[in-house]
């Protein structure tokens, strides 16, 4: 019942930022960018490839807030990853993002970043999850997906991710242990354009009613 439940809030979210939200366009997958090896692997995932809702699909948007060029932007009350591009046009792609008290939030940079990384469990999710192994190697099904981009603030790793995923129904929602999950061919789209140093922001909860509030003919209010 509980994942039912997920299911219908991000349906009726959807329908509701659908009436009030509106793309510049929508921005389809070329898989022709795709390297051997993530068609290869993307070609064997078990999970179903569940259709993202039109509101969380990638799409290219106006943006108007003070983040530069080539940084990202995450706004986790909307379910939202913004790359910011030139001339007041940002990438925006749906995202899950961690339950409010997982949530990460502030100033990073992207200090690695790894295709098809394994999955290392932190002693926190050891903690909440009985009976994970102690690694997962990364491949169709793990739990990283296709890409991960690891944030760290000054030299430390702060255990949170932007990576791929293989629960792509739940983008949308919160329900991760505070990482920022993408469809993975999102995932692969978004790291071929970052790199390392790539500042990221992650607003705080309750501070991006901003960003929702769009006035239906292409601009932020």
């Amino acid at each position: 019942m509980s994942s039912l439940r997920i299911k219908l809030g991000i349906l009726a979210a959807g329908l509701m930022l659908s009436g009030c939200m509106q793309a510049t366009h929508y921005e389809a997958t070329n898989a022709n960018n795709f390297k051997p090896r993530d068609k290869e692997l993307l070609s064997k995932v078990s999970y179903t490839r569940t259709p993202v809702a039109a509101p969380f699909r990638r799409a290219i948007v106006d943006y108007h807030r003070k983040e530069a060029p080539g940084s990202i932007m995450v706004d986790s009350d909307n379910h939202y990853l913004y790359y910011v591009l030139d001339n007041g046009k940002a990438i925006r792609y749906g995202v899950t993002v961690g339950e409010e008290a997982l949530a990460f939030s502030g100033v990073a940079r992207v200090g690695n970043m790894r295709e098809w990384p394994d999955w290392i469990p932190t002693a926190d999710i050891h903690k909440r999850i009985e009976g994970l192994p102690s690694r997962v190697a990364g491949g169709p099904d793990n739990p990283l997906g296709a890409r991960a981009l690891y944030l760290y603030q000054g030299n430390k790793d702060t255990l949170f991710r932007i990576h791929g995923t293989n629960q792509p129904e739940y983008i949308g929602a919160s329900i991760s242990s505070g990482c920022i999950r993408m469809t993975n061919e999102d995932a692969i789209d978004l790291y071929d354009r970052v790199k390392v140093g790539t500042v990221v922001v992650v607003l705080e909860p309750k501070h991006g009613a901003k960003m929702a509030s769009w006035n239906g003919g292409g601009n932020f209010n």
